[in-house]
């Protein structure tokens, strides 16, 4: 969607206004800075057309206003169409009505297993959380897990098995392709190929190797878009063999990352937030915090978090590696740091690394090539990290390759015609293969193809057959975590539209046709029985034991002791870059590889740094704008050798010059009715097998038209406020609170609202701490929150309008100036105020507080006039300005709706068009936890109420209770000295406060 009517934004003036204010001063965008049109808008009353108003006499501004209610109580009412509704004959005994059941299971993306909870209603699947006893999850989850449950009720997964785009059946594609195998015998399958994403399941790790025994000539290829092959090239090159790495940043009071966001990677970014924020907890001044550095190319959230940040181009880590190597004693490494880094920091770094060896870490990213790789395992070795913040195991995917040569040689199979038979398991090739390598031509020579997926997508599209695939959570399985710890999968539900799981696919292809569920079984019978436990009455116990746990014991990986190969720093160092625009590539924030492109909830999720919904960006630094004489939302046209994509721009302060970050994921032509509404580009038309995750030597013009963005930087903006609070640890000594001075004075005596009809020194009283210093903004409270409220999306075109209707916002606030790299993010939710604003401007009283002290909706009174919204202070309130629930204008097709519907958490309000929304602290969990304690004769228990975004929070940031107990968690984290509140001169006294940041700088460095 073109922008030309929209002025650019003058960078040289925003630069000359930053410079030009005094004191510290975070801001939130650069529409903000600029004080531009679109950004005053967000800012204006919410009341069109208010003059007009104002013009009318008395007598006919009362008529307009009358009518106005009127209407408006028409519109908080909406008429459900009419459903059948029909009563069990005989209930299931273990099926109580409004009573969940919660099963334990695992998900898995990229071949690693994520535990978790999944709750269910009436047999109905509709929240997921992470199961505590599972070392990948410890009972948080991220966006990825929250989000899989409307993945299970999208209504565009695929609902049949199809030949040549015709409808068909499982029974006719085993029928037509068994004789096909059969043939392969013969030669032992020379003709035959398997394709599957990354293998981590125990079952299917067997089922492949029963594939090669009866086909020993067969070839079984693997292929993730966001493959680790640099880590498992750069172990062998360090260690001559196969091993995993695993960090315990817990036990670190030192962390480099190279390039690492350790918060996002997926398999561990759960299990990695948690410790490493661990260990930056601060109680007070006494208190110790580890210091993590961060050496990237891009903005990750590692970087935000770091104590210390610098952005290099891609082409300069290597030279940072070797020289931080080689001053580490790294035997044989040489190398000089690149000019951008300053001495004293890289002097300081070093120091601090030598001075905690035994508990210091260096972390390559995934996609930094094998040698920086090998160095950080050289690294952690010469400082003793290795048996303590480092340790080795076996590799937990089964036999683990380079994929991307596997995918190469797998296409170059096909296109010299050695391939008769393709069977693919899972993933999207043609869309997601290198741009040099020609996947998809290769694919329409081979004779026989078959594509088992849970989407009818591009690669579906080219193959003879495509079978549609179970989701997890209607199919059994089994998957091992990033430790190798197993877990079973089993199923909530039975498949939707009769799908098949992957192991009962191969399991047939060997015609020996079974359910997933006798495969599990027998797999781990088969295991288990080893260990003295082999009767079936000691296997069922266990079984029993293994689903109820959700983790099934002793099955984390072996440890290993690989010994260092001589002359790893020795490896030929990459060459110098060619110059001109360098280009990363990273998995987007949201849909990660493209996977999730046709979920609603991923799509409109803020990405951290630039808020955009529904699309990606050419991400560059203000400095590299102003270079290439582009602007925000201009156009620009990134070409290297034959291939080149066309993308919006999007300024990102922090970013290193002459660097360009794109997002991969979007530009799907076959993804779903969602995901055809993103107007993304596709970023894989410049990704190489060569260099999958950086292009060097790039160039970058300007390109005709302007871009209209779906960002929510600066929407519900606080008029400029300075609400986010940050200091030092060092800091602490002389100022525990982090705080300025006060101005004035403010006490709860100083108050407009003394006729308080309860009072709030007695009883449940919820209040709500968040700790900024443990907060990532990794958006997983976001999704939760979703999830759990039945919350529901508006698209991009009403983003754009401002109507957005997440119930948690995460601000993110840069430093001074444009090209600082500091961000901080702010959790946003309903302050829960004592003196709400919000309630007595509200006409029908829809908004009121409970005698718990929460400030609470009563949807169907709701006439929607928005004042609650105009006089909130934390804009925090969202509209239903349509029927977003059920008659999204971007749905065309009405069968989505019923399936979607069963989506919905049954404890809260669906709420329509006209009414008024927002966080209650999940008032329907309080409401449970108290019928319990009601039952049970006692008090609720602290703690026993866990909110969704609570939940599901990786660092245990957000802490709630009773501040009327004492002895409660969110009690004690209140008295910390750095606990505020926000906008507190403005006295509503709010129930949510939060901790201010702490950063632990090197002294020899300073703040960041």
């Amino acid at each position: 969607m073109d922008n030309e009517k929209t002025p650019p934004l003058d960078l040289s003036a925003i630069r000359k206004r930053l410079e030009g204010k005094s004191g510290k001063r975070y801001w939130r965008s650069l529409e903000e800075v600029a004080d531009t049109p679109q950004f005053q808008a967000f800012l204006e009353d919410e009341f069109p057309g208010r003059s007009t108003l104002l013009s009318l006499d008395r007598r006919d501004f009362l008529k307009v206003m009358g009518a106005s209610l009127a209407l408006a109580g028409l519109a908080g009412c909406r008429r459900l169409p009419k459903e059948e509704i029909v009563p069990y004959v005989t209930q299931p005994e273990e099926i109580v009505p409004n009573v969940p059941l919660r099963y334990a299971s695992a998900l898995s993306i990229a071949g690693f297993g994520f535990g978790v909870l999944v709750e269910s209603h009436e047999g109905r699947p509709t929240k997921i959380e992470g199961n505590p006893n599972h070392p990948a999850s410890l009972g948080s989850s991220d966006q990825f897990a929250q989000a899989e449950i409307l993945n299970f009720y999208d209504p565009d997964r695929s609902r049949m098995v199809r030949k040549n785009g015709d409808p068909s059946t499982y029974e006719a594609f085993l029928a037509e392709l068994r004789p096909v195998l059969t043939k392969q015998l013969a030669s032992g399958g020379a003709g035959l190929r398997v394709l599957s994403e990354a293998v981590s399941s125990p079952t299917m790790a067997g089922l492949m190797e029963k594939m090669r025994a009866k086909f020993p000539a067969m070839r079984w290829h693997q292929w993730e878009p966001a493959h680790r092959d640099a880590a498992l090239e750069g172990a062998r090159l360090a260690f001559g063999e196969d091993v995993d790495t695993i960090y315990h940043f817990d036990r670190a009071n030192v962390i480099l990352s190279l390039d690492a966001d350790v918060f996002t990677a997926i398999g561990t970014n759960v299990r990695y937030a948690r410790d490493l924020m661990k260990g930056r907890r601060v109680e007070g001044p006494a208190s110790t915090m580890n210091r993590l550095y961060a050496v990237e190319c891009t903005m990750t959230l590692t970087g935000a978090t770091a104590d210390h940040r610098i952005g290099l181009r891609a082409e300069e880590i290597e030279a940072f590696a070797r020289a931080l190597a080689s001053r580490l004693g790294v035997a044989g490494a040489t190398g000089a740091t690149p000019a951008s880094v300053p001495a004293p920091w890289f002097d300081a770094l070093t120091r601090d690394l030598m001075d905690n060896a035994g508990s210091a870490v260096v972390v390559a990213g995934h996609e930094q090539p094998a040698v920086i790789h090998a160095l950080a395992h050289a690294m952690n070795a010469s400082l003793g990290a290795v048996g303590t913040t480092v340790k080795y195991i076996e590799p937990i995917h089964a036999k683990p390759v380079n994929m991307t040569e596997s995918l190469r040689d797998l296409t170059g199979a096909m296109g010299a015609g050695r391939v008769d038979t393709l069977i693919i398991l899972g993933g999207n090739p043609v869309f997601s293969a290198p741009s040099d390598v020609p996947f998809a031509k290769g694919l329409a020579s081979v004779k026989h193809t078959a594509h088992i997926a849970q989407y009818d997508n591009e690669t579906s599209a080219m193959t003879t057959w495509h079978v549609n695939e179970a989701h997890p959570l209607e199919a059994w399985g089994d998957v091992r975590a990033y430790d190798g710890t197993a877990s079973i999968v089993q199923p909530l539900s039975e498949p939707l539209f009769g799908g098949k799981s992957q192991i009962e696919v191969v399991a047939a292809l060997l015609d020996t046709p079974d359910s997933g569920y006798n495969l599990v079984r027998a797999q781990w019978k088969a295991k288990v029985g080893t260990t003295g436990t082999g009767s079936d009455q000691a296997f069922e116990k266990w079984w029993r034991r293994a689903l109820y746990d959700g983790v099934i014991p002793s099955t984390s990986a072996a440890k290993k002791a690989p010994t260092l190969v001589a002359g790893v720093p020795a490896v030929v160092a990459r060459s110098a870059g060619s110059g001109g625009i360098e280009v990363v590539l990273r998995p987007d924030p949201g849909i990660f590889d493209g996977r999730f492109a046709n979920n609603g909830w991923l799509q409109e999720l803020p990405k951290p740094f630039s808020k955009l919904t529904w699309e990606n960006a050419a991400y560059m630094s203000v400095s590299t704008a102003e270079k290439l004489g582009l602007t925000q939302e201009d156009y620009v046209e990134i070409s290297h050798q034959e291939r080149s994509v066309k993308a919006p721009v999007w300024l990102v302060p922090g970013l290193p010059d002459d660097s360009i970050t794109l997002h991969l994921g979007f530009g799907r032509t076959r993804g779903g009715q969602v995901s055809d509404l993103s107007d993304g580009f596709d970023a894989n038309a410049l990704r190489t097998s060569a260099s999958p995750w950086e292009v060097s030597g790039a160039k970058a013009v300007k390109a005709p038209g302007r871009a209209r963005l779906a960002t929510t930087q600066h929407h519900h903006a606080m008029e400029g406020r300075d609400i986010v609070r940050v200091g030092t640890l060092a800091g602490l000594a002389s100022n525990p609170t982090l705080a300025p001075a006060p101005e004035g004075e403010s006490s709860e005596e100083m108050t407009l609202y003394h006729d308080r009809p309860f009072d709030f020194k007695t009883g449940n009283q919820w209040g709500m701490s968040i700790d900024l210093g443990a907060c990532t903004g990794c958006n997983a409270c976001v999704v939760a929150c979703q999830a759990e409220n039945n919350i529901p999306v508006v698209g991009k075109e009403q983003v754009m309008r401002g109507r957005i209707m997440q119930w948690i916002r995460i601000d993110g606030y840069y430093g001074s100036n444009l090209d600082d790299a500091e961000v901080h993010f702010q959790p946003l939710t309903c302050m829960q105020c004592e003196s709400a604003p919000c309630e007595p401007v509200c006409p029908v009283g829809a908004t009121v507080h409970s005698h718990e002290g929460l400030n609470q909706m009563v949807y169907n009174r709701c006439v929607g006039t928005r004042y609650c919204s105009n006089n909130c202070p934390y804009k925090v309130r969202r509209f239903n300005f349509l029927n977003y629930t059920d008659n999204m204008e971007q749905f065309k097709q009405q069968e989505r709706i019923p399936l979607l519907r069963m989506l919905n958490n049954p404890n809260v309000t669906v709420r329509g068009r006209g009414v008024m929304e927002k966080c209650t602290y999940c008032v329907q969990r309080i409401n449970a936890a108290r019928i319990t304690a009601k039952k049970e004769g006692r008090d609720i228990k602290d703690g026993e109420i866990v909110t969704a975004c609570q939940q599901a929070c990786p660092t245990q940031a957000i802490v709630f209770g009773n501040i009327n107990d004492p002895e409660s968690a969110v009690v004690k984290r209140k008295a910390n000295p750095r606990n505020y509140l926000l906008l507190e001169e403005l006295n509503t006294r709010p129930r949510t406060t939060y901790l201010a940041k702490v950063k632990n700088p090197n002294p020899g460095i300073g703040a960041n």
